[in-house]
């Protein structure tokens, strides 16, 4: 029998759908339940999600050369603005590990830079913020939390630098299937007799997915599925409404349009880690397991676009070496492979492996000055 995962999350999820008029929900409603549950979303529960005791990686679990060279990039983007003060901003920072690799930095290679530093973390779990209040306990005194709607409901005229790593391929999909000229979206029913969740499709009449269909120019093959993350660009479309002098730099595993949408993704990009095994079942450990699909970056560009901020797009990999990784690899005839130095040169390795994170994940850096 399929391993269903959280039973009171499935309870939760099935009352739902035979509430609804066509015993169906969406799949955007389905993922937003597995994820952001208020008590039993996979994101909201107290368990490890990162690292070798968790259910995937990100690039800042590798070391820490990650945040040193965001830190680096940070302290290049403020040496023209010296007189006034930065407010640093991230948004879902989970266990507050990139925001004390980039605070740590800064502290101790860009000191002058770091006393004008005020760290705003965006957090909505209670879980993460206490992790992060321990991990960041030697910075206690620059950091607040603010929720999302909090951060967003004013407006911020300050220097703000805001960064994200995997935020966006985080926020709940919708899933669509093109056929025959049709775009049909795939919503989630409960089968009885077999015990678990199945996919029905219905005729999409969702005015906002049909205008990023037109918009995007997407050009699909017959069958084929996809996602569309309308969380993502109202996410960013609100972000930049709320601040008028920015820099936001959203580091994410994804790629432009027509990639995401290419013809050999017949079954779209969305996947699921449980334990560091890769998926494509979201109907298995449901409220277990991450449930992540591509950032279609070309619609955060026309978005940002549209807002009047300017960017520069590029892999992981680029954005490390123009932030001058090469710069911290050291020479040494140390033969202890557990040398920090021998360390810290195997970690950059494994950061511009190209069949690693270095170029499956990209980085979009969007500016507007006043």
């Amino acid at each position: 029998m399929t391993n269903l995962g959280c039973l009171p999350l499935v309870e939760i999820i099935k009352k739902k759908i035979n509430n609804s008029e066509m015993k169906a929900i969406t799949f955007y409603d389905y993922m937003s339940l597995c994820l952001y549950h208020e008590q039993y979303g996979y994101y909201v529960r107290n368990q490890t999600k990162i690292g070798k005791e968790g259910d995937f990686y990100t690039s800042s679990s590798v070391g820490t050369i990650m945040g040193e060279m965001l830190a680096s990039y940070i302290s290049n983007q403020t040496q023209t603005k010296d007189e006034h003060n930065i407010t640093l901003v991230e948004w879902g920072g989970g266990t507050g590990r990139l925001a004390k690799q980039v605070l740590d930095d800064l502290q101790d290679n860009h000191f002058e830079l770091y006393e004008r530093i005020k760290f705003i973390s965006i957090e909505e779990s209670d879980y993460h913020k206490q992790i992060q209040s321990n991990s960041l306990i030697e910075h206690l005194g620059k950091v607040h939390f603010v929720t999302g709607e909090e951060w967003l409901s004013e407006k911020h005229t300050e220097n703000v630098i805001l960064f994200s790593n995997e935020l966006l391929d985080a926020f709940p999909v919708h899933r669509l299937i093109y056929d025959h000229e049709k775009y049909y979206e795939v919503f989630v029913g409960w089968d009885e007799q077999s015990q678990q969740f199945i996919e029905k499709y219905l005729e999409c009449t969702d005015p906002l997915l049909l205008a990023y269909i037109e918009n995007q120019n997407l050009q699909l093959n017959q069958g084929q599925k996809f996602e569309i993350n309308l969380a993502a660009t109202e996410w960013l479309r609100k972000l930049m409404n709320s601040i008028t002098s920015a820099t936001i730099i959203t580091i994410d595993y994804g790629d432009l349009k027509d990639e995401i949408y290419a013809a050999y993704r017949m079954e779209g990009t969305l996947m699921c880690y449980f334990k560091h095994q890769a998926s494509q079942q979201p109907f298995h450990h449901i409220g277990e397991q991450d449930i992540t699909s591509h950032v279609n970056f070309s619609a955060c560009i026309l978005v940002g676009k549209d807002m009047g901020f300017s960017h520069s797009y590029m892999t992981q990999k680029e954005f490390l070496f123009q932030s001058g990784i090469l710069n911290k690899l050291q020479q040494h005839n140390i033969t202890d492979p557990f040398h920090p130095i021998v360390k810290k040169n195997r970690t950059i390795r494994q950061l511009l492996l190209s069949d690693q994170m270095s170029e499956l994940f990209k980085v979009l850096i969007q500016k507007k000055d006043v």
